[in-house]
């Protein structure tokens, strides 16, 4: 299956059947997949808004990111008008059940970066110092 092909809300299918590892590294791994999930924590918004906020990643990447995560139903994808309508992002429920270990990678990364660089000044471009909810 191509991954980059869009997919609807129909899941992926898991590399390694039967392995738990690899149906979650299919749906949150991902060069940003976790950094956007962060940020749709914050609240929904749309295309143009996460394209603003995470300044290194290419149109291209946004969306292919976003379609695997809504053909994870993690992510939903609301239009809110005609053509052209403004599309909003949200989690799905669903999506919500992935938080703590967002949360908890996060908290990871903080204190790794203290570790390797003596530095968790946060990086106002990518907004990810705050806690999840």
């Amino acid at each position: 299956m191509d991954k980059k092909a869009l997919l609807g809300n129909l899941p992926r299918p898991n590399p390694l059947p039967g392995c738990p590892m690899a149906a979650a590294f299919a749906a949150i791994g991902g060069k940003w997949k976790l950094t956007l999930l962060y940020w749709l924590a914050h609240g929904e918004t749309h295309f143009a808004g996460l394209r603003r906020r995470g300044a290194p990643i290419t149109p291209k990447v946004l969306a292919e990111q976003l379609r695997e995560l809504e053909a994870d139903g993690l992510v939903e994808r609301v239009v809110t008008g005609p053509v052209p309508a403004r599309v909003i992002y949200r989690l799905t429920p669903y999506g919500a059940t992935v938080l703590p270990v967002v949360e908890g990678v996060r908290v990871w990364g903080e204190a790794h970066l203290e570790r390797t660089r003596g530095d968790a000044a946060p990086n106002a471009a990518m907004g990810c110092a705050d806690a999840i909810g």
